[in-house]
């Protein structure tokens, strides 16, 4: 007897985006990882946006970049407002970091991915390339255990109680930044332990959501607005709290927010602020990391590994590939 499976055409083309969106970072990874431990970032950036471009212009989209590589003076290409795909599909925002960690990548160092995200058309916040501080927690905690504006020692403390455990056993991962020195002797005040990351913080957010594992149970400090709002939409899939502030400390930079649609300088973004609606996130490893395996180059094969989530069903799919068909990863 032979069994006939009928998928709405909407969720058909949401479940090839999905799988097409795992070919859009790979090719980026590929491209960014030989050059790894050259030296040389700019070039291991500039590898990694060509071959995501080129990728996000095969997809049956209507696309529009809202997080990019900079604004349009200041980016050749993936920047913010470009429209990307064949224009022809659904309508969708994009959010790319084509290779988080340029550093780690040109020295060959732990946790460089390529990443991006895909939602609904208007449904990403556009955010400017700023700073933005950011808090984020794993699933499984009511609304509210920690504030951003709480000092680190208190989130951790509330963070500790939640979680039914001493404070000594909660760890928070923090980038290793002279500014955030204060963060640092807040969250080791309590007995708790930091751990240090040099680059990477959108990887960073995603450790929080799977504690057992990573043994990070939260994130603090400051960094990228792009990358807080790509973090965002990983958490929107995976469960977890996340609270973010635009850091407009100029006039120019309130300006920029402005015309981006940002009405209150001082507002806290949370996780549905960020991104709401169905959203997609695919990140693939360009160097060994604690989160993904970076590419690895054998004689007739190139191993990729890619995580790849959905926030309407909360699917977390890892996508080990051997690619055998090396001629799809050099430039058409």
């Amino acid at each position: 007897m032979s069994t006939h499976i009928s998928v709405p055409p909407q969720l058909l083309l949401e479940r090839i985006l999905t799988l097409e969106l795992v070919r859009v970072t790979e090719r980026a990874a590929v491209s960014a990882a030989r050059l790894r431990g050259h030296g040389n970032e700019k070039a291991a950036d500039q590898a990694a946006v060509d071959a995501m471009r080129r990728e996000l212009n095969k997809l049956p989209i209507e696309g529009t970049v809202v997080i990019g590589e900079g604004e349009r003076d200041e980016a050749p290409m993936l920047f913010i407002g470009e429209t990307v795909g064949l224009k022809a599909g659904p309508n969708v925002d994009i959010a790319v970091d084509p290779l988080e960690g340029t550093t780690l990548c040109a020295k060959n160092m732990p946790g460089a991915i390529a990443t991006m995200a895909m939602a609904d058309g208007g449904t990403l916040l556009h955010a400017p390339d700023v700073y933005m501080q950011k808090l984020a927690i794993g699933p499984g905690y009511s609304k509210g255990v920690v504030e951003l504006d709480a000092p680190p020692a208190e989130n951790v403390r509330r963070l500790a109680k939640a979680k039914g455990v001493d404070p000594s056993a909660i760890t928070v991962l923090v980038l290793d930044r002279p500014r955030h020195a204060d963060i640092i002797n807040g969250v080791r005040s309590t007995g708790a332990a930091v751990r240090l990351i040099t680059d990477g913080d959108v990887a960073g957010v995603i450790h929080c959501a799977d504690p057992e594992n990573t043994g990070v149970d939260m994130y603090i400090g400051t960094g990228g607005a792009p990358e807080g709002v790509l973090a965002a939409v990983a958490l929107r899939c995976i469960g977890g709290q996340m609270q973010c502030r635009l850091i407009l400390d100029s006039e120019e930079k309130r300006e920029r927010a402005h015309k981006m649609g940002i009405k209150d300088p001082k507002q806290i973004y949370g996780i549905e602020d960020m991104a709401r609606g169905d959203c997609l996130f695919a990140a693939t490893g360009v160097t060994d990391g604690s989160l993904l395996s970076g590419v690895k180059f054998r004689k007739d094969v190139i191993q990729t590994e890619t995580v790849v989530m959905r926030s309407v069903t909360g699917t977390v799919r890892y996508i080990k590939a051997d690619h055998r068909q090396l001629d799809k990863f050099h430039l058409d």
